[in-house]
């Protein structure tokens, strides 16, 4: 029997289990499978080709095979907050929106948000937004382009 072929993969299984244990995703487990078959075969008196051999393919079966199921069930979802569905919106500043002296509300909806310029560019009260993003409390907008159906809105 050789039990330094057997010592290696016992080793490397445990390294393996250690780094799969210090991360929050599966990136090892698949080699620690592979080199738990590679311990058995060596176990028995295979050759070690035949140990190696089996640990390459059962690493990548398992990787192949285990992977897809394991993102699938195990990916966290990110959920779309209604603070999303703001991004795009259109709306009116209501005090001027100016970056250098950090002052800027616009409304969006039924909503009153503390605003910035996306570009950086000073935006006088009453005019159209667009709302880019949203960072904390603050949006991030800049104009939007007012085309004739806006204007037919606008003037109702």
């Amino acid at each position: 029997m050789n039990w330094a072929a057997s010592l290696i993969w016992l080793v490397l299984m445990v390294v393996f289990f250690m780094v799969e244990a210090s991360t929050v995703t599966l990136v090892s487990i698949w080699f620690a499978a592979g080199s738990l078959v590679a311990l058995i075969a060596g176990l028995f008196c295979a050759p070690l080709w035949l140990q190696i051999t089996l640990f390459l393919l059962v690493s990548c079966v398992t990787l192949l095979a285990l992977r897809p199921l394991v993102r699938r069930y195990f990916t966290p979802k990110i959920t779309a907050t209604n603070v999303d569905s703001l991004i795009g919106s259109q709306g009116y500043v209501t005090v001027a929106i100016d970056n250098l002296t950090a002052t800027g509300k616009v409304k969006i909806g039924p909503n009153i948000w503390t605003a910035r310029s996306t570009s950086g560019d000073q935006i006088p009260a009453g005019t159209l937004i667009r709302a880019d993003r949203i960072e904390g409390v603050k949006v991030f907008v800049s104009p939007a382009e007012v085309n004739a159906v806006d204007e037919v809105n606008v003037t109702v």
